[in-house]
């Protein structure tokens, strides 16, 4: 019985360190609410994305592009390069634009 439990207790996964994600919450949520969501254009392609209309949510976008031919959505992030100075050296940055 105690060689039961022993071999038991070697099969048991060892725990293992979980590194945190570097991003924080606040962070990923003014991403996610910069998000605008688009329909494909008709005729549209992976190769030529063309945006349609406009819809306010991802679930709106979700539920009109599958009610539609070809079913695809876009997310876009709009982004403004700008440069700021660190110690006397110039660095670019990306700043979200809002809508």
């Amino acid at each position: 019985m105690e060689a039961t439990i022993a071999r038991a207790a070697e099969m048991q996964p060892q725990p293992t360190q979980v590194s945190k994600p570097k991003s924080t919450r606040k962070s990923r949520r003014q991403t996610e609410e910069g998000v605008r969501y688009f329909l494909a254009k008709d005729g549209s392609s992976i190769e030529k994305p063309e945006l349609g209309a406009e819809v306010a949510s991802e679930g709106e976008a979700l539920i009109k592009a599958f009610q539609s031919k070809n079913g695809v959505i876009y997310a876009v992030l709009a982004y403004k390069a700008e440069s700021k100075i660190q110690g006397g050296t110039p660095t670019l940055v990306k700043r979200p634009l809002r809508k």
